[in-house]
């Protein structure tokens, strides 16, 4: 049986930013940034979203719709702003579930849900299955693998092309007091080797790279901007995205921190402490 894992295709799926019940807020931030988002999405699970689409992979700003209802994502209202969702592709949930317990990693079966999406021929559902890896293995945020039942309503073209010409997730930054065995547990996680990259330890995605650093290569690369990861646990820290633009040589803007390294810009939408790296 395999893992369900496909390996023709980029492994990172999305990466996931908490933004709560500010949705209003961080969508005009994140567009101040430079980014197209999608219109708002409304999931089955009653959870709401804007993506933010690169070429095989996206951003998503995920929220609820108001403090004043009962919350019906837990996972989402206890959860504090930024980083907190790490996803992958998977061919098949359920037999990546099965991977899962395994190594002895996995959380809830797998669910199904959909989200209206409004082309211009009309209004579609795009539908997926997730499955995650239990809560307590990375304490870092949420940890799971989507299987896209309807891809064609999610990467389009005309969602694709963005003002900071963000074009593809290159890196996402783990910070840990021993990023090695953090970076261990998610080769377990994954079935992929670990590798020398940048002076960090990190492991290949088929043109992007989880890495991990400790919280002395965190300041060294990102500055006072770095979020280091408190007592030594593990913390999702940053977002690296590719770009050809030299949109942020310039750049200012309220709520927004920007920082010129070797490799590009680092840019902090500080309320939602999401931090990006753009090379």
């Amino acid at each position: 049986m395999g893992t369900g894992i496909d390996p023709q295709k980029p492994i990172l799926d999305h990466v996931v930013f908490n933004v709560r019940f500010e949705m209003d807020r961080a969508a005009s931030l994140f567009e101040t940034v430079g980014f197209q988002l999608t219109d708002r999405g409304y999931h089955t699970l009653g959870s709401i979203n804007h993506l933010m689409m690169l070429t095989t992979d996206y951003l998503e700003l995920i929220g609820l719709p108001s403090p004043d209802s009962k919350p019906t994502r837990a996972d989402i209202a206890a959860a504090p702003y930024g980083l907190n969702g790490l996803v992958f592709k998977s061919a098949d949930v359920h037999e990546t579930y099965e991977h899962l317990k395994s190594i002895g990693m996995a959380g809830d079966p797998p669910k199904s849900f959909s989200r209206p999406v409004r082309l211009d021929d009309g209004e579609v559902d795009a539908s997926f299955r997730t499955v995650t890896v239990r809560s307590d293995v990375f304490s870092a945020g949420r940890v799971y693998f989507c299987e896209h039942l309807t891809p064609e309503y999610v990467w389009r073209p005309e969602w694709q092309t963005h003002a900071n010409s963000a074009s593809a997730l290159r890196g996402f930054v783990l910070g840990a007091e021993d990023p090695v065995r953090e970076a261990e547990r998610f080769s377990t996680l994954l079935g992929l080797e670990l590798v020398e990259s940048d002076d960090a330890i990190a492991i290949d995605l088929n043109g992007s790279e989880l890495q991990f650093l400790s919280p002395s290569q965190l300041e060294a690369r990102f500055g006072s901007l770095a979020s280091i990861p408190a007592d030594g646990a593990l913390a999702f820290c940053a977002l690296s995205i590719k770009t050809d633009s030299r949109h942020f040589d310039s750049f200012s803007a309220d709520g927004v921190q920007l920082a010129k390294t070797p490799k590009g810009h680092v840019v902090k939408v500080t309320e939602f402490d999401a931090l990006m790296e753009f090379v």
